[in-house]
């Protein structure tokens, strides 16, 4: 693994286009319910997002453990 892939990997994030498509809702409705409470557009968080979330950080996770995997692999040994 690359400088350039590796680092690519450890920038990816979650968005808000990722969130809205695991929970099935729109980007607008990620964004309203992520307003602060006094805002006039605020909305309730879509149903079940905890699972959604969770699914999503152990999916990050998971992206991360890979990345070490593969940077280590091509480590040099240490002298």
């Amino acid at each position: 693994m690359d400088f350039r892939s590796a680092t690519d990997t450890l920038f990816d994030r979650v968005d808000h286009e990722t969130l809205a498509e695991a929970l099935g809702v729109s980007v607008a409705t990620i964004r309203q319910a992520r307003l602060q409470d006094a805002a006039k557009g605020k909305r309730a968080p879509p149903k079940d997002w905890p699972y959604a979330v969770i699914r999503l950080a152990e999916q990050q996770i998971m992206k991360s453990r890979h990345l070490i995997e593969a940077v280590r692999k091509e480590m040099p040994a240490p002298e």
